[in-house]
């Protein structure tokens, strides 16, 4: 009885083994497949070089983004050991290749300012509600976590200083025309004016109260303001959202007066359209 035990038990420990190691070699040899597209994790690469080299992107927040944004976000990409295993490596490429797509921290010298303004925002918006980096990522990546310290950091760096430049003191009045190219380059990436996205629709934002588009899930802080929105407060709120409703969910703002006030116009203009 004990031998007979002990020889089944063998036949299993065998079988098992035998089928851990196919199980291993289908998963290596599906790795070759790419059903999301081929991010030449293993494949020759460009010589490698340091990001945001010739970019003024303080020290701390260049650290920041290299150490846990870059996996995704760059063709600076490591490989871990379960990159080589499918399907593993299949959710790995199809992250990194949305993340490159989205923003390419090794295209970032090649960015227009209004187009790493954007990006600026978009950090701080998805790192601050716990979007990026993403969840999957972190589990495996306990260094990637952002830290209050880094919040603060890449908050700073996104929020920027007022613009010194003789021009900004030139400020003329608001212009719609100027507004609406300002509007197309820098907001329709979260808002539009007929229909909800990330932000609110903004179709009749001037002299409406804050949060109060109807199915709208806004930040409690923003619901609460009562904020009627005016030339003022909407060049207040452009110039810097936290300082006018702290604890809100949008982390744009536009540094330049002038623009401030051609959006302010714009939106005034179409509100009754």
């Amino acid at each position: 009885m004990n031998d007979s035990a002990g020889g089944n038990g063998l036949r299993v420990a065998r079988t098992l083994a035998v089928m851990g190691a196919l199980a291993c070699t289908a998963s290596l040899l599906l790795a070759h497949a790419h059903p999301f597209g081929d991010a030449g994790l293993y494949g020759p690469k460009p010589s490698s070089r340091q990001l945001f080299t010739t970019s003024s992107v303080p020290q701390d927040v260049r650290a920041t983004l290299t150490q846990k944004c870059a996996d995704c976000h760059s063709i600076e990409s490591k490989a871990p050991i379960y990159s080589r295993l499918a399907p593993a490596s299949w959710l790995m490429e199809r992250d990194v290749l949305k993340g490159r797509k989205a923003m390419n921290f090794s295209l970032w010298d090649s960015y227009s300012a209004e187009q790493q303004e954007y990006f600026k925002a978009r950090i701080v918006e998805q790192t601050k509600a716990g979007e990026m980096p993403l969840l999957q990522y972190r589990m495996i990546h306990w260094n990637a976590r952002i830290s209050d310290r880094d919040m603060q950091n890449l908050t700073r760096w996104a929020r920027g200083k007022p613009s010194d430049d003789a021009s900004e003191q030139l400020v003329h009045k608001g212009d719609p025309v100027r507004g609406k190219e300002t509007f197309e380059k820098r907001c329709t990436g979260c808002h539009a004016m007929a229909s909800d996205r990330e932000g609110p629709r903004l179709q009749g934002v001037f002299g409406r109260t804050s949060g109060t588009v109807e199915g709208f899930a806004y930040s409690a802080a923003l619901k609460n303001a009562h904020i009627v929105w005016n030339e003022s407060s909407l060049e207040k709120w452009l110039t810097d959202p936290d300082v006018l409703v702290p604890g809100n969910s949008m982390e744009f703002h536009v540094p330049k007066v002038q623009e401030r006030l051609d959006l302010v116009e714009f939106l005034k203009e179409n509100t009754n359209k």
